[in-house]
């Protein structure tokens, strides 16, 4: 059973930088949520390692045990009335793919994408940018339930999301904004598409394409997302 920590409150609180209100410091606590979804099919064998697998192959079959023919015709041969199936792979490439609509979760399928939103932020002075679903810290009773919030204004509901731990992933300190940011992840659970609101646009983009969106913080990115 997981046990969730609740935010020290208190004198303790303020010595490690958590606020019990908006009010009592100007210091702002944010909680991101880097919200994923996995790959959907298995991605393609790099060359070298595909190379070693066939060598690997071709040298045991060197040493490989020999079966009489009449044994493998039989473990070969389909009775009548046997269930067959025709197994026919997905497409890797999909429609959203060759017109690079990154709104949609069928691209990219064997690679993990991350959900970005346009718009306003406590942190962006009134002006739109992007940037993950966010929510400055209030009175939530952790800050994994303050991402949660966030998360939740924009999706709707959580029922096809999970989040993966109750303690941040990573932290981010932005001194000229007097912000520091927590970032919890969560993936998606059994759903294809989702009614993103709450924003002026969004994307859905793999882990290259989102450095381009930050390049300022590709260094802390790449350190955080180990994909």
């Amino acid at each position: 059973m997981q046990r969730t920590i609740p935010l020290l409150r208190g004198t303790l609180a303020r010595g490690r930088g958590f606020s019990t209100s908006p009010s009592s410091s100007s210091e702002k606590i944010v909680a991101s949520v880097l919200f994923e979804r996995l790959p959907v099919v298995i991605p393609k064998i790099d060359p070298v390692v595909y190379a070693y697998q066939e060598f690997a192959f071709r040298w045991r079959q060197q040493y490989r045990r020999i079966y009489p023919d009449e044994l493998l015709d039989k473990s070969n041969a389909r009775g009548k009335g046997d269930y067959q199936i025709d197994y026919v792979p997905a497409p890797r490439i999909t429609e959203a793919d060759k017109t690079n609509d990154k709104k949609s979760l069928q691209r990219a399928l064997d690679r993990r994408l991350y959900l970005l939103l346009y718009g306003n932020t406590d942190g962006s002075a009134g002006k739109s940018v992007w940037h993950f679903p966010e929510k400055v810290y209030q009175s939530e009773e952790t800050l994994r339930k303050c991402a949660e919030s966030a998360l939740k204004s924009v999706l709707g509901d959580l029922s096809h999301t999970y989040f993966v731990g109750n303690a941040p992933m990573g932290h981010m300190e932005q001194p000229e904004e007097n912000i520091k940011q927590f970032f919890f992840k969560s993936q998606v659970i059994a759903a294809n598409k989702f009614d993103i609101g709450k924003c002026e646009d969004f994307v859905w983009v793999t882990k290259d394409e989102l450095i381009e969106y930050f390049p300022e913080k590709a260094d802390f990115l790449n350190k955080m997302i180990i994909s």
